[in-house]
């Protein structure tokens, strides 16, 4: 079975948020050749949960979970597999755990190309496509 970690900002570990930031930045800034903040502030917000998948040491796997918006809802994002780690099943693992772990509707606005996936772990397509960064997104929703 594959362990998911869990832990707010401040109890994560120099080496792990390290690990985290360059995950993240080698895959949508660099990979996906988009230059955005993604350093956003949100990652240091007390009620932020942080999820991650570690093979050997290294995070292959993560994604955060946030308070909104909107209101009311559980918002999932920075979902990223490292490229070694891609087509195991991880991000659905995180997934699944962070649905585990939260209550009531969940949102997050899917890169276009992953809806289907999304659809999968039971989520809806909520609104129109729109560019974010020049990356195709589509907002969906998972109601519970």
């Amino acid at each position: 079975m594959t362990a998911v970690h869990i832990a707010r900002f401040a109890d994560l570990s120099p080496s792990v948020l390290y690990q985290v930031l360059r995950l993240r930045s080698d895959v949508f800034v660099v990979e996906q050749e988009c230059a955005y903040p993604d350093i956003d502030g949100r990652d240091l917000e007390s009620d932020a949960r942080h999820l991650w998948i570690e093979k050997e040491g290294e995070v292959v796997a993560y994604l955060r979970v946030l308070n909104g918006p909107p209101e009311g809802a559980s918002r999932i994002g920075r979902v990223v597999t490292s490229p070694s780690a891609r087509s195991q099943g991880l991000a659905a693992v995180l997934v699944h755990t962070a649905l585990a772990e939260t209550t009531g509707p969940v949102v997050l606005d899917a890169q276009t190309y992953l809806v289907e996936w999304y659809e999968q772990l039971g989520f809806t397509v909520v609104g129109d496509e729109y560019l974010e960064d020049g990356i195709p997104h589509t907002p969906m929703k998972l109601e519970r």
